[in-house]
């Protein structure tokens, strides 16, 4: 049996062990990663921890302590009142500001973790709030940064437009960003329907769904409590500031999100060490555990061949259309658990072979590429994802996990085919 064999099915087995013995998938990959790598591959320790995310352990531990302190002092509750006046009480509105809002970030330049960073705290307290589904919420704002996330001017645009070019085959920008628009537009309109999102309509005007009393019903300590949510402290000010700051160190000067956002958060509990007392312990380890053990153990895999393997196994094949869906199957396989645009940079020069014979359009064939490979981060293993995860407050992160684990196997199953069908069958370009 090949090395690249027993990897896969180690792979299956952490699942598998994960899925029926409750035990943390992060912890079982890393023993994986161990295993596998130690006894199988013959790399040695530094090999292996190589593998580790540690850019994504920094943004997901980042991000969460940030707004760990920002849900203490109340920032988030003060953010969530702000939007329902700026949509006029429409709760209904909400999803879809946070799809547009992630969209136009990755449209002009953002890195999509980076938007959905700032975004997706804010967006999954506002379901928390509102009693929105969290899946739908997380959903919308991935959905939305994969919309806007092949512009021309955008990285995931600029990275495919340029790997196209090197390759010499036929490109088409607006064709590219339409496609991953449309898409993920499409799906959030499903999921909008699917979740619940056309009941919360008649929520809004102070209504919360989450705890059935509006405006008109609260009294003493309600209103009391609406007047704290809605008035702005020190401490609130400065961490409205923190956010601004982050955005823009982050889209202006092409800062790293994880390190700005423990910066800001270390400054705001010097200052209010009242409001951030708890705030590390409010970190989601397990799933800092749970992310980066499974990307080691994908690491090690693409260091041992395993991944090449499995795509020059396709590569063979004679039969174009064949090919050309397995490898939209194979892109988004992979990068639910790995870097979206490393799995792109691998795959269209794989399919250049074929597409040099003609018998498939160039365009696109690309574009389903880039839509496979991207529009799967909604799995809790992508980093996009993984900060979806890790942003939600007052969840029950198992269930919310298997959630994310589920809806993330049904986009791999289905949307691939989808684009298939759509883009590559007809044969455009």
């Amino acid at each position: 049996m090949s090395a690249e064999l027993i990897s896969i099915i180690v792979l299956v087995a952490v699942f598998v062990i994960a899925t029926t013995r409750s035990i943390n998938m992060g912890a079982l990959a890393f023993a994986a990663a161990f295993g596998v790598g130690e006894l199988v591959a013959d790399f040695d320790t530094d090999t292996i921890f190589a593998g580790f995310p540690g850019d994504l352990f920094v943004v997901l531990v980042g991000v969460t302590y940030l707004f760990a302190i920002a849900r203490a002092n109340g920032t988030t509750d003060w953010l969530v009142h702000a939007s329902i006046r700026v949509v006029r009480g429409r709760v209904a509105l909400i999803p879809w500001v946070m799809f547009v809002l992630t969209g136009a970030l990755t449209a002009i330049g953002a890195v999509s973790p980076a938007a959905v960073a700032i975004v997706a705290p804010i967006a999954l307290s506002f379901a928390t709030r509102y009693g929105i589904s969290p899946l739908l919420m997380g959903a919308m704002v991935v959905h939305g940064a994969q919309g806007g996330g092949f512009s021309p001017i955008s990285i995931y645009g600029s990275i495919v437009n340029g790997i196209v070019e090197r390759e010499n085959l036929p490109g088409n920008e607006i064709a590219l960003f339409l496609a991953s628009l449309i898409v993920n537009l499409v799906i959030a309109g499903i999921l909008f329907v699917v979740l619940g999102g056309l009941k919360l309509r008649g929520v809004g005007d102070g209504t919360e769904a989450a705890g059935g009393k509006g405006a008109d019903e609260s009294e003493g300590g309600e209103e009391k409590k609406a007047e704290e949510d809605t008035r702005l402290t020190p401490a609130r000010i400065a961490t409205l500031a923190a956010l601004v700051a982050l955005v823009v160190a982050v889209l202006a000067f092409d800062l790293d999100a994880g390190l700005t956002s423990i910066t800001l958060a270390v400054v705001l509990s010097a200052c209010w060490p009242e409001d951030s007392r708890n705030a590390v312990g409010q970190i989601a380890w397990p799933t800092v555990l749970l992310i980066c053990g499974v990307l080691t153990y994908v690491a090690v895999l693409d260091e041992m061949g395993t991944i090449k393997w499995a795509g020059d196994g396709v590569g063979d094949i004679g039969i174009p259309l064949l090919a050309s869906v397995l490898l939209c199957y194979i892109g988004a396989v992979i990068s639910a658990f790995a870097s979206s645009v490393g799995i792109m940079g691998a795959l269209i020069p794989l399919a250049v072979p074929f597409l040099a014979q003609g018998e498939i359009g160039a365009i696109g064939m690309v574009a389903a590429l880039a839509v496979s490979a991207t529009v799967v981060d909604v799995s809790p293993f992508s980093t996009n994802g993984a900060l979806v995860l890790a942003a939600a407050p007052g969840v029950d992160r198992e269930r919310f996990f298997r959630q994310l684990m589920m809806y993330g196997g049904i986009v791999v199953a289905v949307v691939p085919a989808v684009v298939w069908l759509v883009l590559v069958v007809p044969g455009w370009g």
